[in-house]
């Protein structure tokens, strides 16, 4: 619970989660009791920072943190957490290979009607990100024409696709990539596209990280704050 409450700007929340979901995962073992648990396999694929990331060898961060709290004192699961491709994550989910899914997850219809949501763990808006000597966009209102990177079946790529179906005289500039978002935020910084939307905190971590300070954060309006929550395949109602 430590690593949990040193990322203050996401803990309330999370404790919050980790109370709701920790009372149907089962109390304390009690004594005599069977040793059998069921094993919960969580899908990521292991970034961003602060939610998830990897430290000497094995993965942390926000995110799996709070899981791990969820499942402490369990008398009935255990938790294990599986690194594997972002599109890997919701096969997995398809598959039955894993009952979970932690990876800075908002809310799409399209999700829910394929899988569960668990209970919300951190409030995370979007912002617009772009170099800060560029004063042609300003919000989303200005990027038409203009380019990015997205990863296929990611939240801000579905939000794009949405804006060109509904902007067809003058489409925002996709481009897919399978690259991890430090390496995205590293080519923005670098002048290869024109701006990228992702959450706020992510943004933030990766810009103080890497040192990226020629880039500037654009907020953006207030009906587009997504909370994070764990993904649960078909079936996994319990750990709901």
């Amino acid at each position: 619970m430590k690593k949990i409450v040193k990322y203050s700007s996401l803990a309330a929340l999370g404790l919050v989660a980790a109370g709701v979901l920790a009372a149907c995962s089962g109390g304390a073992k009690k004594e005599g009791e069977a040793a059998s648990k069921k094993e919960i396999i969580v899908a990521t694929n292991g970034s961003p920072r602060p939610f998830i990331y990897e430290e000497n060898g094995e993965l942390t961060g926000y995110e799996i943190e709070v899981v791990r709290a969820i499942f402490k004192d369990s008398d009935k699961y255990d938790v294990k957490f599986e690194k594997t491709e972002w599109s890997g994550v919701f096969a997995g989910l398809d598959a039955d290979r894993y009952n979970m899914a932690v990876n800075n997850l908002s809310y799409t219809k399209e999700r829910a009607e394929k899988y569960l949501y668990a209970a919300p763990i951190a409030q995370n808006p979007n912002v617009l990100v772009v170099k800060k000597d560029d004063s042609s966009i300003k919000s989303l209102d200005d990027i038409g024409g203009k380019s990015t990177e997205v990863v296929q079946a990611t939240t801000s790529a579905k939000q794009l696709e949405a804006y060109n179906a509904e902007h067809t005289d003058n489409p925002t500039i996709l481009n897919y990539t399978k690259a991890d978002f430090q390496q995205i935020m590293v080519r923005l910084s670098d002048g290869q596209f024109d701006y990228k939307i992702f959450d706020k905190i992510g943004v933030e971590t990766v810009i103080k990280n890497q040192g990226l300070d020629n880039l500037k954060v654009i907020e953006l309006p207030s009906d587009q704050q997504p909370y994070v929550y764990p993904l649960l395949a078909q079936g996994q109602d319990e750990l709901k």
